[in-house]
């Protein structure tokens, strides 16, 4: 399978870009499924209704959340009416809505997505993220009940990423870092042949700080005061995240790449 995973889409220029390119993407690499991580595609906090349908409509098969998943108040009933988004699996246990799904790619191979969120550092104490992620891969197995299994590692630490890349490795076909919206140069095949990237940034535009104007964030930094809100910028959005290629009988990643289209970054592609 040919997968690709693109990163948090940021505000109005992060979707502007992803209904740009992804369509042309997807034949172009001939992609059999996509995985959009949308935490922060309404005004940078949230997904609303309108814009998930948007990233579905410009060709996500599957839309992952995060710490913001339900900022935006609608998405609290939307999500429990369409499967194609998912949650984190260990935010609130009466949250509606799913953190993982097996899910059919239009090739007709079945297809794993969870999402789970990080402890370290992050303002709210999630519940383990080991034992939850652990459990959904023992009962899809790769190679056996699913041809391909990706895991939405969403949090802060660089440390936490690199130990749930190794705790999954030769069960799940993909780990991936997300929250961070700065893309990491470490794309590889670890020895069980599961595909990691610790973060694979944001679709958004960078000449920000991460993905805000940078006046508001700069002031608070050196006078440790507000004035205003965070606002997205609004330049040019670069694509940035992960193209991986799988081995539809094992499961197991044969390529990660990480990936940048349009914008500030300098492009690179599979």
């Amino acid at each position: 399978m040919r997968i690709l995973y693109l990163g948090d889409v940021m505000g109005r220029a992060g979707r502007a870009a992803v209904a740009e390119r992804l369509p042309t993407l997807r034949a172009d690499w001939a992609l059999d499924f996509i995985v959009v991580n949308g935490e922060n595609a309404t005004s940078g906090v949230g997904l609303s209704a309108a814009h998930a349908r948007a990233l579905l409509d410009a060709g996500a098969d599957v839309i992952t959340l995060g710490d913001h998943a339900f900022d935006q108040k609608d998405m609290l009933d939307y999500i429990a009416r369409e499967p194609r988004i998912l949650r984190p699996l260990n935010f609130a246990k009466e949250a509606p809505g799913h953190g993982a799904r097996v899910y059919e790619a239009p090739g007709g191979q079945r297809v794993l997505v969870a999402q789970v969120l990080g402890q370290v550092f992050m303002k709210r104490p999630f519940d383990d993220p080991f034992s939850a992620v652990d459990a959904v891969l023992r009962k899809f197995p790769r190679g056996g009940q699913v041809q391909a299994a990706l895991v939405d590692m969403h949090c802060e630490a660089t440390s936490e990423k690199m130990a749930m890349g190794h705790f999954c490795d030769g069960r799940a076909s993909v780990v991936v870092g997300s929250h961070t919206h700065v893309p990491t140069a470490d794309a590889m095949v670890l020895p069980g042949g599961t595909a990691y990237l610790t973060d694979a940034g944001m679709c958004g535009d960078y000449n920000s700080v991460i993905g805000m104007e940078t006046g508001e964030p700069m002031r608070r930094f050196i006078t440790g005061m507000p004035k205003g809100r965070f606002t997205p910028a609004t330049g040019p959005a670069s694509l940035a995240g992960l193209f991986v290629e799988t081995d539809d009988a094992t499961g197991a990643a044969t390529q990660a790449v990480a990936i940048r289209q349009g914008g500030r970054l300098p492009e690179a592609a599979p």
